[in-house]
């Protein structure tokens, strides 16, 4: 993976800690739109993340194979990926 490794660590490690904490909010009972905004918090973290590791993706893996002529696979994996995100 080409992204940068401690940015996403660190954004990882965020979520974990957020989701630990949604767990604790949930055995706790606590009020469902509190429980709502967090969940939502973690996926903005989980999809910026996301973004990063697809950014670098494009700059790294699919320009090299632009670059060698060969684009072909990493074009049908990111439209298979879009197709999940679709």
């Amino acid at each position: 993976m080409r992204a940068d490794h401690e940015q996403v660590c660190r954004l990882l490690k965020t979520a974990r800690g957020q989701i630990d904490g949604i767990l604790k909010m949930v055995e706790e009972d606590r009020y469902c739109l509190d429980v709502s905004a967090q969940l939502m918090a973690t996926q903005s973290i989980l999809k910026k993340t996301n973004g990063l590791v697809l950014r670098a993706h494009m700059d790294g893996c699919v320009r090299q194979a632009v670059a060698d002529g060969n684009p072909e696979k990493k074009l049908d994996e990111l439209t298979a990926l879009l197709d999940k995100l679709l």
